[in-house]
Parts: structure tokens; sequence; C-alpha cells
């Protein structure tokens, strides 16, 4: 049972897209210190194998879901399924998105807009309403606190040329992340934003393979800190977000990008 600072012993997470990358960084530092964790992904082999290692690093007790979170519908129900399982839900990591696609504003149709909405920001105001709304019940019921917790990007901060579905979604979510910041405050229910660097995930081959030696080439240089990120980093900021560490942070954009954004 872990114990200390970080401590999560007894705390939900909720993870969309939380099998890999990013999603399962941020999951595994939660299981590491105790705490339990649902994960929302559609891939069922991905989700046991993902399963399989959050146990083994040392979560309470782990279970995954099949959900869509391009539907409300199916968000809804999932944190039905949840509630069923697990009583309660203390964090919630809107992580489920895409990468962008078209390198010009005039390549981009407005179908792959509309499509690309449904999930990285319709999905993710819905995943996170329904997870406020189960933390405000429970807070009304006497046990004020939560964590609610958004992926956003560099793009919040950058342009990027043809990316405007991307840093559009990314913008949307973190206004809604400092709303409700604003709104679940005398619940005690924080709101924050994770702003990654360029992070090298499966997505992307094997961290050895061509294109991840690339882009650690690339743009590992001209970072402070002389590298690219992987989904490990992002441990240490879901253990803190998820343990009440972080009981008097709110409304803030925690950039995890090695200083990339401080460069002179």
């Amino acid at each position: 049972m872990a114990k200390g600072l970080f401590d999560c012993t007894g705390k939900v997470t909720l993870v969309t897209g939380g099998n890999g990358g990013i999603g399962l960084g941020f999951a595994m530092g939660c299981a590491k210190m105790g705490g339990d964790i649902a994960i929302w992904a559609r891939n069922a082999e991905k989700n046991a194998a993902a399963k399989a290692e959050l146990l083994a690093a040392g979560a309470g007790r782990v279970e995954t879901y099949i959900v869509d979170v391009g539907s409300e519908e199916a968000i809804i129900a999932g944190y039905e399924q949840l509630m069923e399982d697990f009583g309660r839900l203390d964090c919630v990591f809107a992580n489920s998105g895409a990468s962008p696609r078209y390198n010009s504003v005039f390549e981009m149709s407005t179908e792959h807009w509309h499509d690309f909405q449904s999930v990285a920001l319709h999905g993710a105001f819905f995943t996170l309403r329904e997870g406020a709304r189960l933390m405000k019940a429970r807070a009304e019921a006497g046990e004020p606190g939560g964590s609610l917790v958004a992926c956003g990007s560099l793009s919040l901060f950058q342009g990027l040329a043809g990316k405007m579905e991307y840093a559009a979604s990314k913008a949307g979510v973190a206004a809604v992340i400092r709303c409700l910041a604003a709104e679940m405050g005398e619940y005690n229910i924080r709101a924050n934003i994770v702003a990654p660097g360029l992070i090298i995930t499966p997505m992307m081959g094997d961290r050895e393979g061509p294109a991840a030696k690339y882009l650690e080439g690339t743009y590992g240089p001209t970072t402070p800190l002389k590298r690219t990120g992987y989904p490990e980093d992002f441990e240490g900021i879901g253990a803190f977000l998820c343990s009440d560490a972080s009981s008097f942070i709110t409304g803030e954009t925690i950039t995890v990008d090695g200083g990339y954004m401080i460069r002179a």
C-alpha cells in the first residue's frame, strides 16, 4: 500500500485513451501510488495489456472498458458502469484524441474538421462534464474533492500551420477546464490542463525506430533538457494531480515539455 505525499490509495482515476502513450503514463503514476484505475479505450487487446502493467505497478484495482468517447451516450453509459464497479470517482484524465493530419488549412475537409472535434473537443467536454457531475454529487453528500485533468498541447501557445483542427480542440478544452475550475472550486474540485511537448509514443513506432530517432535528433538538441519526452514522463504529474498533494492547484496549464517553451 502506497504512503506519502503522492498517495493515491482509495482514489479512483479514469483515463480515456489510457491503454498506451501519454494516457498510460498518467495512469501508471496513479497506479504506482496505489490508486485504482479505470481505462476507456477501444482496443481490447491493448486494454488487457495495460491492465496487466498497471496491476504489476501497484494499482489496487484496474478495470478496462470499450467506450467511444465520440458519443455522449456512450460516455454517460460508461460512467454508469464505472460507478457500479468502483462506487466513486476521484480523478479524470480526458486524454483521448487524434494526431493532426494535414499541412495546410486548404487541404482539410469539412468532414474531417467535424469528425476530429467529435472526439478531441466534444468528447473531452462530455467526459469532463459527467465526471464533474459525479464529483459534485459526492461533495453534496459530504465528501468534497476531486481532480479534473485534460490533455492539452504546446499548440495552446504556438501556431501550427495546417494543424487547426488539433490546436482548436486543445484551446477549446483548455477553456472548458478554466471554466470548470471557476465553477467547481466551491466543491473542492480542481481542474487543470497538462500540456505535453514532443512525446515519443508507440503511435510513432518503436522507440529505437527511424521515426523516433529522427524526431529525437531534430527536436532533442533544441530542448533545454536535450531530449524529447516519453510516456513515463507523465507518471509524476499523474500521481501529483490525482493525489492531495495538488489540493491548492486549479485552473493551471502545466507544461511537460523539457523546457521547450522557454527557449531563447
